[in-house]
Protein backbone atom coordinates (compact mmCIF):
# COMPACT_ATOMS: atom_id res chain seq x y z
CA UNK A 1 0.00 0.00 0.00
CA UNK A 2 2.63 1.99 0.93
CA UNK A 3 4.58 1.90 -2.11
CA UNK A 4 1.43 2.63 -3.91
CA UNK A 5 0.96 5.79 -2.00
CA UNK A 6 4.33 6.91 -2.85
CA UNK A 7 3.88 6.67 -6.71
CA UNK A 8 0.66 8.22 -6.77
CA UNK A 9 2.32 10.96 -5.39
CA UNK A 10 5.34 10.86 -7.84
CA UNK A 11 2.76 10.94 -10.78
CA UNK A 12 0.78 14.23 -8.88
CA UNK A 13 4.08 15.68 -8.90
CA UNK A 14 4.73 15.07 -12.62
CA UNK A 15 1.39 16.50 -13.37
CA UNK A 16 1.88 19.56 -11.33
CA UNK A 17 4.80 20.01 -12.98
CA UNK A 18 3.90 19.65 -16.43
CA UNK A 19 0.99 21.82 -15.95
CA UNK A 20 3.76 25.00 -15.15
CA UNK A 21 5.69 23.62 -17.78
CA UNK A 22 3.66 22.94 -21.08
CA UNK A 23 5.15 20.81 -23.95
CA UNK A 24 8.43 19.63 -22.20
CA UNK A 25 7.03 16.28 -20.63
CA UNK A 26 10.40 14.66 -21.28
CA UNK A 27 12.16 16.84 -19.40
CA UNK A 28 10.01 16.94 -16.48
CA UNK A 29 10.38 12.89 -16.28
CA UNK A 30 14.18 13.13 -16.58
CA UNK A 31 14.08 15.60 -13.22
CA UNK A 32 11.84 12.74 -11.12
CA UNK A 33 14.09 9.43 -12.66
CA UNK A 34 16.88 12.01 -11.40
CA UNK A 35 15.02 12.54 -8.19
CA UNK A 36 14.90 9.06 -7.44
CA UNK A 37 18.45 8.21 -8.65
CA UNK A 38 19.77 10.65 -6.64
CA UNK A 39 21.59 11.93 -9.31
CA UNK A 40 22.31 15.50 -11.09
CA UNK A 41 20.86 16.66 -14.64
CA UNK A 42 21.94 18.31 -17.49
CA UNK A 43 19.63 19.95 -19.39
CA UNK A 44 20.86 21.84 -22.71
CA UNK A 45 18.71 23.86 -24.93
CA UNK A 46 18.33 27.33 -26.73
CA UNK A 47 17.42 30.09 -24.57
CA UNK A 48 13.53 30.39 -23.70
CA UNK A 49 12.75 26.58 -23.45
CA UNK A 50 12.10 26.35 -19.74
CA UNK A 51 14.89 24.93 -17.83
CA UNK A 52 15.12 27.14 -15.73
CA UNK A 53 11.19 27.10 -14.84
CA UNK A 54 11.49 23.27 -15.06
CA UNK A 55 13.69 23.37 -11.77
CA UNK A 56 11.87 26.32 -10.20
CA UNK A 57 8.78 24.03 -10.27
CA UNK A 58 10.54 21.13 -8.91
CA UNK A 59 11.85 22.54 -6.16
CA UNK A 60 8.37 24.51 -5.06
CA UNK A 61 6.31 21.51 -5.34
CA UNK A 62 8.77 19.28 -2.69
CA UNK A 63 9.17 22.81 -0.37
CA UNK A 64 12.67 22.32 -1.19
CA UNK A 65 15.51 25.17 -1.00
CA UNK A 66 16.73 26.70 -4.19
CA UNK A 67 20.30 27.98 -4.66
CA UNK A 68 20.62 29.75 -8.14
CA UNK A 69 24.30 30.13 -9.51
CA UNK A 70 24.30 32.30 -12.46
CA UNK A 71 27.77 31.29 -14.20
CA UNK A 72 29.29 33.77 -15.88
CA UNK A 73 33.12 34.32 -17.05
CA UNK A 74 34.20 36.39 -13.60
CA UNK A 75 32.77 33.89 -11.47
CA UNK A 76 34.86 32.63 -8.51
CA UNK A 77 34.59 29.04 -7.04
CA UNK A 78 34.28 30.66 -3.84
CA UNK A 79 31.04 31.88 -5.10
CA UNK A 80 29.64 28.86 -5.37
CA UNK A 81 30.86 26.85 -2.83
CA UNK A 82 31.55 29.65 0.16
CA UNK A 83 34.71 30.85 1.87
CA UNK A 84 35.92 32.00 5.32
CA UNK A 85 34.97 35.26 6.20
CA UNK A 86 36.21 36.93 9.10
CA UNK A 87 33.61 37.77 11.99
CA UNK A 88 33.48 39.02 15.04
CA UNK A 89 32.28 36.64 17.46
CA UNK A 90 32.09 37.36 21.61
CA UNK A 91 34.57 40.79 20.98
CA UNK A 92 36.62 38.19 19.11
CA UNK A 93 37.69 38.13 14.88
CA UNK A 94 37.80 34.55 14.28
CA UNK A 95 37.12 32.77 10.65
CA UNK A 96 34.30 31.43 10.14
CA UNK A 97 32.92 29.24 7.27
CA UNK A 98 29.92 31.08 5.08
CA UNK A 99 28.03 29.12 3.18
CA UNK A 100 27.41 29.34 -0.72
CA UNK A 101 24.56 28.83 -2.76
CA UNK A 102 25.39 25.09 -2.48
CA UNK A 103 24.09 24.38 0.24
CA UNK A 104 20.77 23.90 -1.12
CA UNK A 105 18.65 20.79 -1.72
CA UNK A 106 18.40 21.66 -5.29
CA UNK A 107 21.06 23.89 -6.55
CA UNK A 108 20.25 25.01 -10.38
CA UNK A 109 23.58 26.12 -12.15
CA UNK A 110 22.67 28.34 -14.63
CA UNK A 111 24.53 28.44 -18.40
CA UNK A 112 27.25 26.43 -16.50
CA UNK A 113 28.85 26.25 -19.44
CA UNK A 114 29.67 30.25 -19.26
CA UNK A 115 32.14 29.63 -16.65
CA UNK A 116 35.85 28.57 -17.02
CA UNK A 117 36.93 24.92 -16.26
CA UNK A 118 37.79 26.26 -12.12
CA UNK A 119 34.68 27.41 -11.77
CA UNK A 120 32.72 24.33 -13.34
CA UNK A 121 35.31 22.10 -10.85
CA UNK A 122 34.34 23.69 -7.57
CA UNK A 123 30.90 21.09 -8.14
CA UNK A 124 32.89 18.28 -8.35
CA UNK A 125 33.41 17.00 -4.96
CA UNK A 126 29.64 18.15 -4.21
CA UNK A 127 27.64 16.22 -7.14
CA UNK A 128 29.99 13.22 -6.50
CA UNK A 129 30.38 12.74 -2.59
CA UNK A 130 28.10 15.39 -1.20
CA UNK A 131 30.67 17.26 0.25
CA UNK A 132 32.27 20.75 -0.01
CA UNK A 133 35.56 20.67 1.33
CA UNK A 134 36.78 24.60 2.44
CA UNK A 135 40.60 25.40 3.65
CA UNK A 136 40.85 21.49 4.48
CA UNK A 137 37.47 21.72 6.12
CA UNK A 138 34.64 19.03 4.76
CA UNK A 139 31.18 20.26 5.24
CA UNK A 140 27.94 18.25 4.39
CA UNK A 141 25.17 19.27 2.02
CA UNK A 142 21.85 18.38 2.62
CA UNK A 143 20.48 14.69 2.82
CA UNK A 144 18.17 16.14 -0.29
CA UNK A 145 20.71 17.51 -2.61
CA UNK A 146 20.88 17.43 -6.34
CA UNK A 147 22.53 19.66 -8.75
CA UNK A 148 20.28 20.66 -12.28
CA UNK A 149 22.40 22.70 -14.71
CA UNK A 150 21.13 24.60 -17.69
CA UNK A 151 23.56 24.91 -20.60
CA UNK A 152 22.81 26.80 -23.57
CA UNK A 153 24.91 24.40 -27.27
CA UNK A 154 28.05 24.81 -27.43
CA UNK A 155 27.68 26.50 -30.56
CA UNK A 156 26.59 30.07 -28.98
CA UNK A 157 28.88 32.47 -28.56
CA UNK A 158 30.78 32.59 -24.93
CA UNK A 159 30.76 29.44 -24.27
CA UNK A 160 33.26 26.83 -22.67
CA UNK A 161 33.06 22.83 -22.93
CA UNK A 162 32.61 21.34 -19.52
CA UNK A 163 35.45 18.56 -18.77
CA UNK A 164 35.19 15.37 -19.44
CA UNK A 165 35.14 14.65 -15.28
CA UNK A 166 32.07 16.85 -14.95
CA UNK A 167 30.29 15.68 -17.71
CA UNK A 168 30.63 12.27 -16.32
CA UNK A 169 29.08 12.86 -12.99
CA UNK A 170 25.58 14.08 -14.26
CA UNK A 171 23.45 10.21 -14.59
CA UNK A 172 21.61 12.17 -17.25
CA UNK A 173 21.46 14.68 -20.06
CA UNK A 174 18.61 15.67 -22.03
CA UNK A 175 17.81 18.04 -24.89
CA UNK A 176 15.38 20.57 -24.15
CA UNK A 177 13.26 21.08 -28.12
CA UNK A 178 11.12 23.69 -28.49
CA UNK A 179 7.56 23.09 -28.11
CA UNK A 180 5.36 22.52 -31.05
CA UNK A 181 1.92 24.59 -32.29
CA UNK A 182 -0.31 23.38 -29.55
CA UNK A 183 2.26 23.30 -26.90
CA UNK A 184 3.35 26.80 -27.69
CA UNK A 185 -0.73 28.28 -27.82
CA UNK A 186 -0.87 26.72 -24.47
CA UNK A 187 2.01 28.64 -23.06
CA UNK A 188 0.58 31.72 -24.29
CA UNK A 189 -2.61 31.26 -22.51
CA UNK A 190 -0.98 30.43 -19.39
CA UNK A 191 1.56 33.25 -19.39
CA UNK A 192 -1.43 35.50 -19.91
CA UNK A 193 -2.97 33.86 -17.07
CA UNK A 194 0.04 34.40 -14.96
CA UNK A 195 -0.10 38.24 -16.11
CA UNK A 196 -3.62 38.53 -15.40
CA UNK A 197 -3.16 37.08 -11.84
CA UNK A 198 -4.90 33.34 -12.36
CA UNK A 199 -3.15 31.19 -9.47
CA UNK A 200 -2.50 27.91 -10.29
CA UNK A 201 -3.06 25.90 -7.32
CA UNK A 202 0.48 23.34 -7.18
CA UNK A 203 0.10 20.52 -4.22
CA UNK A 204 3.59 20.24 -2.29
CA UNK A 205 5.34 17.21 -1.13
CA UNK A 206 7.44 16.27 1.84
CA UNK A 207 11.00 15.04 0.75
CA UNK A 208 10.33 12.11 3.31
CA UNK A 209 8.75 10.97 -0.02
CA UNK A 210 11.64 11.19 -1.68
CA UNK A 211 13.28 9.17 0.25
CA UNK A 212 11.02 6.45 0.77
CA UNK A 213 10.31 6.34 -2.59
CA UNK A 214 14.50 5.92 -3.21
CA UNK A 215 14.10 2.64 -0.82
CA UNK A 216 11.40 1.39 -2.82
CA UNK A 217 13.88 1.76 -6.02
CA UNK A 218 16.73 0.10 -5.18
CA UNK A 219 14.86 -2.24 -4.16
CA UNK A 220 13.45 -3.34 -7.56
CA UNK A 221 14.40 -6.80 -9.03
CA UNK A 222 17.25 -6.75 -11.95
CA UNK A 223 17.83 -10.05 -13.67
CA UNK A 224 21.36 -11.29 -14.61
CA UNK A 225 20.15 -11.18 -18.41
CA UNK A 226 19.41 -7.07 -17.78
CA UNK A 227 23.43 -7.35 -16.27
CA UNK A 228 24.37 -8.28 -19.18
CA UNK A 229 22.61 -6.42 -21.41
CA UNK A 230 23.77 -3.47 -19.67
CA UNK A 231 27.25 -4.14 -19.84
CA UNK A 232 26.74 -5.34 -23.85
CA UNK A 233 25.50 -1.54 -24.45
CA UNK A 234 28.34 -0.28 -22.40
CA UNK A 235 31.27 -2.88 -23.87
CA UNK A 236 29.87 -1.13 -27.74
CA UNK A 237 30.90 2.52 -27.27
CA UNK A 238 34.35 0.89 -25.71
CA UNK A 239 34.74 -1.85 -28.14
CA UNK A 240 32.85 -0.82 -30.90
CA UNK A 241 34.95 -3.02 -33.68
CA UNK A 242 33.11 -6.37 -31.79
CA UNK A 243 30.31 -5.32 -34.04
CA UNK A 244 32.21 -5.36 -37.62
CA UNK A 245 28.72 -4.94 -39.36
CA UNK A 246 28.70 -1.21 -38.56
CA UNK A 247 30.48 2.22 -38.26
CA UNK A 248 30.47 1.94 -34.83
CA UNK A 249 34.04 1.86 -34.66
CA UNK A 250 34.40 4.54 -37.22
CA UNK A 251 32.27 6.90 -35.07
CA UNK A 252 33.61 6.09 -31.40
CA UNK A 253 36.73 7.75 -30.36
CA UNK A 254 36.15 7.51 -26.62
CA UNK A 255 33.33 5.20 -24.95
CA UNK A 256 31.65 4.96 -21.63
CA UNK A 257 32.93 4.96 -18.13
CA UNK A 258 31.84 2.41 -15.52
CA UNK A 259 29.13 5.35 -14.07
CA UNK A 260 27.70 4.70 -17.07
CA UNK A 261 26.77 1.40 -16.29
CA UNK A 262 25.92 2.16 -12.97
CA UNK A 263 23.69 5.15 -14.05
CA UNK A 264 21.90 2.86 -16.57
CA UNK A 265 21.09 0.39 -13.70
CA UNK A 266 19.77 3.24 -11.36
CA UNK A 267 17.43 5.18 -14.24
CA UNK A 268 16.01 1.32 -15.53
CA UNK A 269 15.18 0.67 -11.91
CA UNK A 270 13.88 3.88 -11.55
CA UNK A 271 11.55 3.90 -14.87
CA UNK A 272 10.19 0.28 -13.73
CA UNK A 273 8.98 1.86 -10.49
CA UNK A 274 7.31 4.60 -11.86
CA UNK A 275 5.81 2.22 -14.57
CA UNK A 276 4.49 -0.14 -11.89
CA UNK A 277 6.75 -2.93 -11.59
CA UNK A 278 9.40 -4.20 -8.88
CA UNK A 279 11.26 -5.44 -12.25
CA UNK A 280 13.26 -3.92 -14.97
CA UNK A 281 12.40 -5.35 -18.97
CA UNK A 282 14.68 -4.37 -21.85
CA UNK A 283 12.38 -1.98 -22.36
CA UNK A 284 13.55 0.24 -19.40
CA UNK A 285 17.16 -0.19 -19.80
CA UNK A 286 16.80 1.39 -23.99
CA UNK A 287 14.39 4.67 -22.48
CA UNK A 288 16.95 5.49 -20.56
CA UNK A 289 19.56 5.09 -23.23
CA UNK A 290 19.64 7.90 -24.63
CA UNK A 291 19.54 10.27 -21.66
CA UNK A 292 22.14 7.99 -19.62
CA UNK A 293 24.91 7.73 -22.76
CA UNK A 294 25.10 10.56 -24.54
CA UNK A 295 26.73 12.75 -22.46
CA UNK A 296 29.39 10.17 -22.17
CA UNK A 297 30.99 9.47 -25.81
CA UNK A 298 33.30 11.36 -27.34
CA UNK A 299 32.88 10.92 -31.51
CA UNK A 300 35.21 10.68 -33.88
CA UNK A 301 36.04 12.89 -36.39
CA UNK A 302 34.39 11.33 -39.13
CA UNK A 303 31.47 11.01 -37.44
CA UNK A 304 31.35 14.70 -36.75
CA UNK A 305 32.25 15.18 -40.45
CA UNK A 306 29.33 13.30 -41.46
CA UNK A 307 26.97 15.24 -38.87
CA UNK A 308 26.56 12.19 -36.81
CA UNK A 309 25.27 12.87 -33.37
CA UNK A 310 25.88 10.73 -30.32
CA UNK A 311 21.57 9.98 -30.26
CA UNK A 312 22.66 8.82 -34.01
CA UNK A 313 25.57 6.30 -32.12
CA UNK A 314 23.15 5.14 -29.63
CA UNK A 315 20.46 4.27 -32.09
CA UNK A 316 22.89 2.42 -33.76
CA UNK A 317 24.69 0.78 -30.36
CA UNK A 318 20.27 -0.06 -29.63
CA UNK A 319 19.82 -1.46 -32.80
CA UNK A 320 22.82 -3.93 -32.96
CA UNK A 321 23.21 -4.75 -29.12
CA UNK A 322 20.15 -7.11 -28.83
CA UNK A 323 18.84 -8.50 -24.90
CA UNK A 324 19.15 -12.43 -24.14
Amino acid sequence: METNTHRKAFQELDDAINRSVIGQEQVVRTLLLALLTNGNVLLEGLPGTAKTRSVKSLARCLTAKLGRIQFTPDLLPSDVTGNEVYQEVEGKQMLQFQEGPIFNNIVLADEINRSPAKVQAALLEAMEERTVTVAGQSYKLPPLFMVLATQNPIEQEGTYPLPEAQMDRFIMKTNVEYPDDAAEEDIIRLVRGEEAGEATEEPRFSQDIVFAAREEVAATTVSRNIDQYIVALIMATRDPARHTDSRLKDWIRVGSSPRASIALDKCARAAAWLAGRDFVTPDDVRGVAHAVLRHRLILSYDAMAESVSTDDVIDEILKKVTAA
